[in-house]
């Protein structure tokens, strides 16, 4: 555990010192609250232990692992705008802090430090790229043409979720300059996680605390939003159970590469445990 604090330190060390470049001083305030504001950092943590796994290092990978969180944080600006969200990591979420114009702004900035950190590497920035459009579709999906049925659910989860996990598991690849097939199998681990991770997000959306949670819940159901408790006929049991099986089958495909740090792989099998029993 004290290793994996040590690779938590290394990211958020970073994340403050591209934070603190940024300017105008404004923009800088508002991308610091957006920021560094809380989180799991969850999908920077994946690029590193991914990294770590197929014999890179923190070092290498720590760069893509802030580039990402970037790009999750810009995405979330744009979600709760869109859902209204006032609240975020239990704070003002950025338009209710700053209002729409200077939140889109703060987005538009958080990408531009993102891109800066990929621009190194063609390979990676293609990565989060295509990370992106696929983002973009899930959530003009959501908007305009809802999902009606399980099938249609989870490539709205993979698209909207899935992703950047992907994205996130590959820069950590990439980092490590691994060959294809293991940047291939590492992402599959990651966009299943991260299916499972947003299919629990939706059930405690539905039957958590809000002050459990940090955020206010009940917002799928009052914007009809397609969680999935909404527009499947799966009880939070039975979703639960749908999320636990895509943590299996991203296990399964943590199986396929050659691992060279056990330990590092040990927290990617643990975060696969974590998503699907997180309560916030």
């Amino acid at each position: 555990m004290e290793l994996l604090e040590r690779r938590r330190a290394l990211i958020e060390e970073r994340l403050v010192e591209v934070v603190d470049g940024v300017d105008p001083e404004t923009l800088s305030e508002e991308v610091r609250h957006v920021a560094l504001s809380g989180g799991k950092r969850v999908r920077p943590m994946v690029t590193v232990l991914a990294c770590e796994t197929v014999g890179g290092t923190a070092e290498d990978a720590v760069e893509f692992g802030v580039g990402i969180e970037l790009v999750h944080n810009a995405s979330l600006v744009i979600d709760d705008i869109i859902d209204r969200s006032e609240l975020r990591r239990g704070t003002a979420s950025a338009w209710a802090e700053f209002g729409y114009g200077p939140a889109i702004i703060t987005s538009d900035g958080l990408l531009g430090e993102a891109f800066g950190l990929f621009s190194t590497n063609p390979q990676a920035t293609r990565t989060v790229a295509e990370a992106m459009v696929e983002l973009g579709i899930g959530e003009a999906t959501e908007l305009s043409a809802q999902p009606s049925n399980e099938d249609e659910y989870m490539v709205l989860a993979r698209r909207k979720t899935g992703a950047l996990f992907r994205a996130a598991a590959e820069l950590g690849a990439i980092a490590a300059d691994s060959d294809p097939f293991t940047v291939e199998a590492l992402g599959e681990y990651a966009e299943r996680v991260g299916i499972a991770f947003q299919i629990r997000d939706d059930v405690l959306d539905a039957v958590a605390d809000a002050d459990d949670l940090g955020k206010p819940t009940g917002h799928d159901a009052a914007l009809e939003r397609p969680s999935v408790v909404q527009v499947t006929d799966l009880t939070p049991e039975e979703a639960n159970a749908r999320a636990r099986a895509e943590a299996d089958r991203a296990l399964d495909a943590l199986d396929r590469i050659d691992v060279a740090d056990p330990e590092a792989e040990g927290y990617l099998l643990e975060l696969a445990e974590f998503v699907v029993e997180r309560e916030r």
